[in-house]
């Protein structure tokens, strides 16, 4: 199962690469005296926005645009921000000069009002991912797999698993809101369902690589981890959002979690470890595309949206993996069952 360590990275990754608020884009002084400008007269040499020269109380209903309409516009220094990057990179390119990042961000073009269109894409695809492996794993142990007399499944995580499957699917939204528009609340959500999720997953692999199945002994393993987890969420959305402590608590949970399914996968004689391993070296060398970041290609794909599409085959059979747990250890224990009987 060491396979769950792909989302357990995925959210690791979401806190490591935090945004910062200073790059070499915005510090160029053409940039900033074309967003100073903008902001005052509206306009960025022909184009002119109106939110520029109009209050924040939009009239009433009736003569205000449609919302999906208003989701495009970004407000006036969102679009005076934009529009004033694509005019500098466009002289960039002339020159023969490299992209260079704007608030953190590389230049990407946006579709729809959308800031990261790519990054968008395929976070709802592994939102799908989930949802489709969260939905076969159901099916498999309520519809396939044998059920006790009292219609519950044999198998002991299930509970654990549709917890994760959740809190899974409810990052991968968050993900994808994040990425098409990047704001305070949006960021916050992103973070916290990502803590969120890693949290949770710390808990499940503990519980599960050690075969914890007494439930007074889970609650005082989930305990302090709960504790943590929220006082940790309630601390970065309250009191201070510290990028530099958030990737501490990401990295202690994303390694430990990691550690443990690898040692997990390398003493079990679990049919399907190879899968296990397989996410395991997969989501390590998927890292790299983090760690190596490059502009993205024609305004769209960068390092980060392409680490998102490799995320999704690793859910695929990340979730394949869980299933073939259930089977298993529902075979196990009917084995059992069956012995102690005769």
């Amino acid at each position: 199962m060491a396979v769950h360590y792909w989302t357990a990275l995925f959210l690791l990754l979401s806190c490591l690469f935090s945004i910062s608020n200073a790059s070499a884009g915005d510090a160029d002084p053409d940039y900033r005296t074309c967003v100073s400008e903008c902001e005052i007269s509206g306009c960025v040499g022909q184009l002119c926005f109106p939110q520029c020269n109009s209050s924040s109380d939009g009239g009433p209903w009736y003569i205000q645009e449609p919302l999906y309409l208003q989701w495009k516009k970004w407000g006036c220094q969102g679009d005076c921000r934009y529009q004033c990057m694509v005019n500098r990179e466009r002289e960039r390119e002339t020159l023969g000069q490299a992209p260079v990042k704007y608030h953190g961000k590389w230049p990407f073009k946006r579709v729809l009002g959308i800031q990261e269109p790519a990054s968008v894409a395929f976070s709802v695809l592994n939102l799908a991912m989930h949802f489709h492996g969260w939905l076969s794993f159901f099916i498999t142990l309520y519809y396939k797999l044998p059920l006790k007399q009292d219609k519950s499944a044999y198998y002991e995580y299930v509970g654990l698993w549709h917890i994760y499957g959740l809190l899974s699917m409810n990052s991968w939204f968050w993900s994808a809101v994040f990425h098409s528009r990047d704001v305070d609340l949006t960021e916050r959500l992103d973070y916290s369902s990502a803590v969120a999720v890693l949290g949770f997953s710390l808990i499940l692999a503990i519980l599960r690589t050690f075969d914890i199945r007494v439930e007074a002994t889970r609650v005082m393993v989930s305990a302090p981890i709960l504790a943590f987890v929220t006082t940790h969420i309630l601390y970065i959305n309250f009191y201070k959002l510290d990028y530099g402590w958030n990737m501490i608590v990401c990295v202690a949970m994303g390694v430990t979690q990691l550690f443990l399914w690898a040692r997990w996968a390398a003493v079990s004689s679990h049919p399907s470890n190879w899968k296990l391993w397989v996410v395991v070296i997969a989501g390590g060398l998927a890292m790299l595309l983090e760690i190596y970041d490059f502009p993205p290609y024609e305004g769209y794909f960068d390092a980060h949206s392409i680490w998102h599409a490799a995320t999704i085959p690793l859910t695929i059979l990340w979730w394949s993996f869980i299933r073939d747990d259930a089977e298993f250890r529902t075979s196990s224990l009917l084995k059992k069952t069956k012995t102690k009987a005769k």
